[in-house]
């Protein structure tokens, strides 16, 4: 099968989706099916290259609008891959990216077309207001729709409409690296001998949706130190809150960190904690990454795949968005009492290698792709 991905960037680029695509791509590669990918370049010049089996074309990037690139040469490229000597047999769309649908729309280029919807657009609510019709078109032109869980497909405003089109395929992660390791465990012994109470972990950006100040905030009265690892605009605004709370001692702040470093602190922590308190994040997946190294996790109970990843109970604890007592409370239950960590954490683990692996990922969206073919 010949599979084309459309979106706005691909890995070296950052980004959750870009590597999510990166992720699915290469899987497929590695299955002998024909991968390529359609993004933007960084630059104004047209880029193929292969990457793990995969041929990357980065199409010149002309300017951006809100942050999404546009790529004059999109509508060709698409029209191109039903009429190349192979043609795609099937086109995957990643959303949001306004101008690659948009050019999707105007291409028609008449072959199967999925497309994964990979969360709502929550603050910028001018560009939502010109992006909302035509997405809507896009959504009801594609073969199926593909959503990360069933809570994204139940409350978005742009999914529940077509629930009977939606396919749901969980993200999945490569768990076997966040495996114990002599050299993890090592590092991870480093880390904790650092730090003489339990160690609450968040990995993330330092943004207004991570709800990273509501954590700040609800540290005040957890016996706990709170490693925050991520860097953003409001680093300044929570350190002077925590100095305000006066717990700046027991607050580390750490820039992105390489990933065996990461990993190392995934095992190191006594509990991860995701505070989001906006439907921007869609489903968090620096969860699994904390499921998959057996840490049980605190997150909030958005309307998104967040609780689906984390269930109450199971996994870890779920609280409501932006409550601090709330929050308050499950980090000091967890951070008290051992065996519940032990045991939500080696159920976090199993879940992880049962339900969240990309191996299954794959065979999700393969078969998502033959039926959008009509392939029994």
């Amino acid at each position: 099968m010949r599979v084309t991905m459309v979106n706005k960037h691909y890995p070296p680029h950052l980004g959750g989706i870009e590597y999510h695509v990166r992720d699915l791509a290469t899987a497929l590669a590695a299955r002998g099916h024909g991968v390529r990918a359609i993004v933007a370049n960084e630059g104004p010049r047209m880029v193929t290259e292969t990457m793990s089996g995969v041929e990357v074309t980065r199409l010149g990037r002309s300017c951006a609008i809100s942050s999404a690139p546009v790529a004059f040469g999109m509508g060709r490229a698409l029209r191109a891959e039903a009429t190349r000597p192979e043609p795609a047999d099937i086109l995957h769309l990643h959303s949001p990216y306004p101008w690659g649908e948009l050019e999707w729309l105007r291409a028609k280029p008449g072959l199967p077309s999925v497309l994964t919807y990979h969360s709502d657009i929550v603050r910028q609510r001018l560009m939502l207001k010109g992006y909302a019709p035509f997405l809507r078109r896009v959504l009801d032109r594609v073969d199926l729709v593909i959503a990360s869980s069933p809570d994204m497909v139940e409350h978005s405003p742009f999914l529940a409409p077509i629930a009977e089109k939606c396919r749901v395929v969980p993200f999945g992660i490569d768990v076997d690296a966040f495996a114990e390791t002599p050299a993890i465990l090592e590092r991870a012994a480093q880390l904790k001998a650092s730090h003489a109470r339990p160690v609450v972990l968040f990995v993330g950006r330092l943004i207004y949706y991570k709800g990273v100040d509501v954590l700040v905030r609800a540290m005040a009265s957890v016996d706990a130190d709170l490693v925050l690892v991520g860097k953003g605009p409001l680093r300044a605004e929570l350190e002077a809150l925590a100095a305000s709370l006066g717990i700046a001692d027991r607050i580390t702040f750490a820039e992105p960190l390489g990933f065996d470093d990461l990993v190392a602190w995934y095992h190191a922590a006594d509990v991860f904690c995701l505070p989001s308190v906006a439907r921007s994040e869609a489903f968090g997946l620096v969860q699994l990454e904390a499921h998959a190294a057996g840490t049980p996790v605190v997150s909030t109970r958005l309307t998104t795949g967040v609780p689906y990843v984390n269930p109450d109970g199971v996994t870890g604890l779920t609280v409501p968005p932006a409550d601090v007592p709330a929050l308050a409370v499950a980090l000091r239950t967890l951070v008290d009492d051992a065996a519940l960590r032990e045991r939500l954490g080696r159920q976090a683990r199993e879940r992880a290698h049962s339900q969240f692996t990309i191996p299954r990922m794959v065979d999700d969206t393969i078969a998502v792709y033959a039926e959008a073919r009509g392939v029994a």
